[in-house]
């Protein structure tokens, strides 16, 4: 395989599998395309290189920077904007679990909050008020875990985890 082709089978492989951490091909497709890239490209190379529009490029390369997965950098003597991924995976997954945290858990667990009010006025209502105090009890326990891998460091995950798995 030549690098052009590992590259390629990279990027498609990164797109696709964006869609299971929350985000659209095309903005993980730029992501994986800095990842591997040796130095920051502006969203014109994105664009030819990913054959996308200057309007997706622009969109995605914006919900990366808002995810924190991609920063502006400054070239001398250029008036273009360029950007650079975050390398350092750790700070990746961590940018990854604390915007999908954001965007999914924490909304759940508002609603949780508010339907624990129902009265328990028959055995159905009983019922559904059992249900929902155990997914809240198990969403709070996901919440403070997230929470606290998030704050740790990759050595002390890396530690735990194989601690686990032996």
């Amino acid at each position: 395989m030549t690098l052009k082709e590992g590259k390629e089978k990279f990027i498609q492989s990164w797109g696709a599998l964006g869609s299971s951490w929350g985000i659209n091909r095309t903005m993980a497709q730029i992501h994986a395309l800095l990842l591997i890239s040796p130095e920051a490209l502006s969203a014109e190379e994105i664009m030819e290189e990913l054959q996308i529009s200057r309007g997706n490029a622009n969109m995605n390369i914006r919900a990366l920077i808002d995810w924190g997965l991609v920063y502006k950098e400054l070239k001398p003597g250029e008036r273009k904007e360029f950007f650079v991924a975050e390398k350092d995976m750790w700070e990746v997954v961590k940018n990854i679990i604390i915007q999908r945290k954001k965007r999914e858990l924490e909304p759940m667990l508002r609603v949780l909050d508010e339907i624990s009010s129902v009265n328990p006025e028959s055995e159905e209502a009983e019922e559904f008020i059992e249900v929902i105090r155990e997914i809240k009890l198990f969403s709070n326990k996901a919440d403070s875990t997230l929470d606290t891998l998030v704050k740790s460091d990759s050595n002390w995950f890396v530690g735990t985890f194989m601690k686990m798995i032996k």
